[in-house]
């Protein structure tokens, strides 16, 4: 197994490239480390103002829990626990668990994604498989479902943010607030309540 580590501070710029899957997870402290068990060669380093890591491969990297992370893998991305900002590209599956704050994500297969909130004046998330999407502190969205099951238009309070979903497969939005359907076909798709913990 290959490690490298950077001291980075507690709310560095991350940036991860990584040639199949990579799993990212927030840790107390403030270094980025890390880790992979291929032969495909690794490299962190800083870039300017951020900490760049490249796996060639396949690997693991921990992150101060307030890192700013921007992801992109070839084939699976998973995230979890951060409080900065994520962007994340997967060219497969894409799975974020206990993010602060989204900006954006994209993936070719399937994408789950939980977080608290979401960053900017629209927010766009578009997935070649099954989308699900639970963001805790959506209280106002004018949101646009285009999925295998067709198109539908949905409105959460006063309708403030523009959220734009696109699955190739099914779509499933997760909230506890109340969801309108809109005209001209008062048609809702998939919706859950969250599971309480």
């Amino acid at each position: 197994m290959t490690q490298r580590s950077i001291l980075a501070g507690a709310a560095p710029s991350i940036i991860v490239h990584a040639g199949a899957d990579v799993i990212i997870r927030a840790v107390e402290g403030e270094r980025v480390t890390a880790e992979t068990n291929n032969m495909w060669g690794m490299k962190v380093e800083r870039k300017k103002d951020d900490i760049k890591v490249e796996i060639g491969a396949s690997g693991e990297v921990l992150v101060p829990l307030d890192s700013t992370l921007k992801v992109y893998a070839g084939k699976n991305i998973t995230v979890e626990g951060l409080r900065g900002e994520v962007i994340a590209y997967a060219g497969w599956n894409l799975t974020l668990r206990g993010i602060t704050r989204l900006v954006h994500a994209q993936a070719g297969g399937s994408m789950d994604l939980e977080c608290q909130s979401l960053a900017g004046k629209e927010a766009r998330f578009t997935a070649g498989r099954n989308l699900r999407i639970h963001i805790h502190d959506l209280a106002s969205a004018r949101i646009q479902v285009k999925d295998i099951g067709g198109e539908w238009e949905a409105l959460i309070g006063s309708g403030e943010l523009p959220l734009i979903l696109k699955a190739g497969g099914d779509l499933t939005l997760v909230t506890d607030q109340q969801v309108v359907a809109l005209p001209p076909d008062f048609i809702l798709g998939k919706i859950e309540h969250p599971q309480a913990h």
